[in-house]
């Protein structure tokens, strides 16, 4: 609770009268915030009003799908004023950059305080009026990337580099080698041929830099730190992330470990629309980042560019990618799946340069006035077809089946029959492509009349499912015939399950191994089912351990 003093020190309210400052200590919240923890998130739209006592608060905004440092406030400062006088959402968010104390005025509050002191609704309206303009000039103003990389614009290394930037939350800006301004950024690099070259913000370059390189240079972890950790988690998809953000939060030592980029399939979805607690939908690439934060922030070490070899079921100890070993008293799977091929050697060719597996948000730009094809009836399909619709000419979605219903949500239909450029042909496959440098065309074949068409075509996305990669897994933990990790009541039926007590629920048949969402076998596909698996996966790690009798690592 604030003392008369403390608000009196304040500027906005040296000059009330006791009685007023007495009104603000009765109905104001004194917060009391650790590093990375918000104030309160963009967009939302509870109007309330802060001030900053200790500490210091960073402003961030989204801009071009990151988050963007625009601005701090200090000890003695107000913000929040916008909402409360403009009512609106909130324009930015408010995060604090350490050990902070922050007053919290509700608006309501707020109105009866101004009512009876003109001089600080005068105050916080011009103050308002100020942080509008100077948003504004944010806008208008080129930002600064990290990191400008050039490249071809179809070239397949400068996609998978943007790809890993863009799913990585990474400011950076993209040109190709023809653009004006590539030359001043490396001559030198483009005369050479080797691309896709990268500049960083101090000015050095690298030269076709792997993933772990640009991975080190935007400050990533990409090795474990300790030797030995309560909770390894391999795979930072929705479960994976939700294993993490509950693991650190109930202060067991967690790994979380990821081949790419946070959020698996579903961070590249444009928009989740039936996710609980997002009434207008959410990108899979936003979600993915604020539980990658979250993670972060409640003490899980986060490690990319990095997979899992091998896997010791006796010792639970974890083999990297480079022979990096580390131990863990459970390991939680969590590798999700990764999409099915089209066993059509043209496709094969072509990938890259034209035809593509999934559907990143970032490539709705490159398809700009394009007439293009998807192929596939379900959800990530349906999203692409939507989301691609705002910048192609034509998107033709070709389905296998007969009909949609069967493997796509009735939301994603409704919303596919209001884009007048998305047409749906249903009963076709793509049977083959054409393209020397780039694909040009492809050829579909419709299963009820037994005839085929070409047709031209400047980009190909295939969202056919997905399948488990489990190959590198022990013999001792059993899988399905589709390689999908048995747990739980099937784990206890296997041979391979050979002590007396049942497996937890999301227990394979290594005891002290777990999986979580879609790598799961008979797992409901959904982000929502994910997070809660690999929630609910916490809570048999607890018991694991405590019937092994095993301290939680400090």
């Amino acid at each position: 609770m604030f003392t008369r003093d403390e608000l009196r020190a304040v500027p906005l309210f040296s000059e009330l009268a006791d009685e007023q400052l007495d009104h603000l200590s009765r109905t104001s919240a004194d917060l009391r915030l650790l590093a990375g923890e918000y104030v309160i998130h963009e967009g939302d739209a509870r109007r309330v009003l802060f001030v900053l006592f200790e500490g210091l608060v960073e402003v961030t905004k989204v801009v071009d799908g990151a988050e963007r440092a625009v601005g701090a406030r200090r000890a003695g400062e107000v913000f929040g004023e916008v909402p409360v006088v403009l009512d609106t959402p909130s324009l930015v968010s408010f995060r604090a950059a350490g050990p902070s104390r922050v007053m919290r005025i509700e608006a309501k509050d707020f109105q009866i305080l101004a009512a009876s002191a003109p001089q600080v609704s005068s105050a916080v309206r011009a103050r308002a009026e100020g942080r509008v303009r100077g948003l504004q000039e944010i806008a208008a103003a080129p930002a600064s990337p990290r990191l400008t990389v050039i490249g071809p614009d179809r070239d397949r290394a400068t996609k998978a580099l943007r790809d890993f930037l863009q799913r990585n939350a990474a400011e950076f800006d993209w040109i190709t080698p023809d653009d004006s301004a590539a030359p001043s950024v490396s001559h030198d690099g483009i005369a050479e041929g080797r691309h896709p070259v990268v500049r960083l913000r101090d000015g050095s370059l690298l030269r076709d830099p792997s993933n772990r390189d640009i991975a080190k240079a935007i400050g990533l972890r990409v090795a474990p730190e300790r030797a030995m950790y309560d909770v390894a988690i391999i795979g930072a998809g929705p479960a994976g992330l939700a294993a993490a953000v509950y693991g650190a939060s109930e202060g067991l030592s967690t790994l979380l470990v990821e081949r790419e980029a946070p959020g698996g399939q579903a961070g590249t979805s444009s928009r989740i629309e039936n996710y609980l607690g997002f009434p207008f939908g959410v990108s899979g690439g936003e979600l993915a980042h604020r539980a990658f934060e979250q993670a972060k922030r409640l003490g899980a070490e986060i490690v990319v560019t990095r997979f899992a070899q091998e896997i010791a079921p006796s010792s639970r100890s974890l083999t990297l990618d480079g022979g990096h070993v580390v131990g863990a008293k459970t390991i939680v799977l969590a590798t999700g799946v990764a999409w099915r091929q089209l066993d059509v050697p043209s496709l094969d060719r072509l990938r890259g340069r034209g035809v593509y597996y999934g559907a990143a948000p970032g490539e709705a730009r490159s398809v700009q006035g394009k007439d293009i094809y998807l192929v596939g009836g379900g959800n990530s399909a349906g999203q692409a077809a939507v989301n691609f619709a705002d910048y192609a000419r034509s998107v033709t979605l070709l389905v296998r089946g007969d009909r949609l219903a069967v493997s796509m949500s009735h939301y994603l239909i409704e919303q596919l029959k209001t884009k007048s450029n998305v047409n749906v042909e249903t009963g076709c496959t793509v049977v083959d492509a054409f393209g020397e440098q780039y694909l040009e065309a492809i050829v579909v074949a419709h299963a009820a009349t037994g005839k085929t068409t070409r047709r031209p075509a400047s980009a190909l996305f295939i969202l056919i499912g997905a399948n488990a990669q489990t190959a590198w897994l022990p013999a001792t933990i059993d899988r399905d015939a589709r390689g999908h990790v048995v747990t739980g009541p099937d784990a206890r039926r296997s041979r391979s399950w050979t002590i007396d007590r049942d497996p937890y629920l999301l227990e394979t048949t290594a005891p002290g191994i777990f999986a979580v969402g879609d790598v799961r076998a008979d797992s409901v596909k959904r982000v929502a089912a994910a997070v809660g698996e690999g929630s609910m996966v916490i809570a048999f790690v607890h018991q694991f351990l405590a019937s092994a009798g095993q301290a939680a690592v400090t």
